[in-house]
């Protein structure tokens, strides 16, 4: 059960690591925020070591996939439309298919949560519309914290977010969007986390 540190990511991790922060330092500044909230939220809901391992993993490369993203789409300022924000949801499926580039475990857990982290409980979500339970755990618990850091974080389309106006947001959205058993153990921790907003 849960208590004890996962472990280190995979050696072969630090590569892919570096290869996120030299195409976008903000891309990785956010991965790494988001390991933090992805662990402390895991350790809540009792998984194990080896589950936070890969937990660790997936939430270290879940936006990987913005590698294959043309820098046009990636880096616009302003909101993208409706073919450039198609092009946008494909970063999910790339990053699958560049965490499943190693054949060594957690690989393939890592890689199918990276691929669902995108997906709504209410089942309107990308690449699979998957619903609900089946919608990989460690995805649903990454879905949140992305959407809280992402919220918070300034972007071309809006000015950062306060902790209680992200918040607000995340709330109007949690039935349809967030596991709600998930979201409420999320809004537990995240008022005592280095990384509120």
């Amino acid at each position: 059960m849960g208590g004890s540190k996962p472990k280190m990511l995979p050696e072969y991790a630090g590569a892919l690591r570096i290869a996120l922060g030299e195409r976008d330092a903000d891309t990785l500044a956010h991965c790494d925020r988001v390991v933090s909230l992805s662990l402390s939220l895991g350790a809540t809901c009792g998984l194990s070591s080896a589950e936070l391992a890969t937990l660790k993993l997936a939430s270290c490369f879940h936006d990987v996939g913005k590698i294959g993203i043309p820098d046009v789409i990636l880096r616009k300022p302003g909101r993208l439309n409706d073919e450039e924000w198609q092009t946008m949801q494909n970063h999910s499926v790339i990053g699958e298919r560049i965490l499943s580039g190693w054949s060594q475990p957690p690989i393939e857990e890592a890689a199918a949560a990276v691929r669902h982290h995108h997906e709504r409980f209410d089942g309107n979500g990308y690449p699979d519309r998957l619903a609900g339970d089946e919608i990989p755990l460690l995805s649903r618990i990454i879905s949140i914290v992305d959407a809280y850091d992402a919220m918070a974080l300034p972007r071309a389309y809006h000015p950062p977010r306060s902790h209680e106006q992200v918040m607000a947001l995340l709330r109007g959205e949690a039935d349809e969007k967030y596991d709600p058993t998930l979201f409420a153990r999320f809004e537990e921790i995240i008022d005592h986390s280095a990384y509120r907003a």
